[in-house]
């Protein structure tokens, strides 16, 4: 399981896993719990590259990212090292 440390979102943490080129097992800590649910429901089992070329580079309202956003950054950052 991968851990994440956010920047710039009100969730701090993000868990995954990547098996076989698929996101597995999502959840995060703290932020918008319902939303957040929904998300990680939504990307389950999704091909990695999918998931970074749906997400990255969202925004959260003026922020700069978004929870869409770092979990795209990390499943980037840790695709490859499965």
């Amino acid at each position: 399981m991968y851990d994440y440390n956010t920047k710039g979102t009100c969730s701090t943490k993000i868990f995954f896993d990547i098996i076989d080129g698929r996101v597995r097992n999502i959840s995060f800590k703290d932020g918008c719990n319902g939303n957040l649910k929904a998300l990680g429901i939504l990307a389950e089992g999704m091909e990695a590259r999918e998931l970074v070329a749906k997400l990255k580079g969202l925004k959260c309202g003026k922020r700069e990212t978004s929870c869409g956003d770092q979990l795209a950054r990390a499943v980037e950052k840790y695709s490859g090292k499965e």
